[in-house]
């Protein structure tokens, strides 16, 4: 299990970088059109939400320290955080449907809770390789001499 969970554990890393990238092919497409940020939103609502709960399934499996699975939770919270941000955001807009500042400062972070989450998956990763390098060693020990 802990081999599983270090690759939903990666997958879920590659899906961080790859929103941000759908992001800013959303941002620079001109005209941007509704569908700019499909890609991005697909990957937000989907993936990313799918990757999450395996990768806590699989911390639970693989039997991490406590810590280990509540930091491996924490972006299922962070997940359902960025709609609310962007809804946030989209809905500050003045009557024309300019954005405002406040809609801009929610809009910030919305993109600050993306870049939280992929620190906390990335510390994931690293308690992941400790248990992984951790692993032998104590089956060493444990061995009958």
């Amino acid at each position: 299990m802990r081999k599983a969970f270090m690759i939903s554990s990666g997958l879920l890393l590659t899906a961080y970088a790859l929103q941000f990238v759908f992001a800013a092919m959303g941002g620079f497409t001109k005209p941007a059109g509704d569908d700019a940020y499909t890609l991005h939103s697909v990957n937000g609502m989907a993936v990313i939400p799918a990757l999450s709960l395996l990768t806590v399934l699989f911390a639970a499996l693989a039997k991490a320290p406590g810590r280990l699975v509540g930091l491996a939770t924490l972006p299922l919270g962070l997940v359902v955080l960025q709609p609310v941000l962007a809804m946030l955001a989209n809905g500050s807009a003045d009557a024309t449907g300019a954005s405002t500042p406040l809609g801009l400062v929610i809009g910030g972070l919305h993109a600050l809770n993306g870049i939280v989450a992929v620190h906390v998956v990335a510390a994931v990763m690293r308690g992941v390789g400790r248990l992984s390098s951790d692993a032998p060693a104590a089956v060493r020990e444990e061995a009958p001499a």
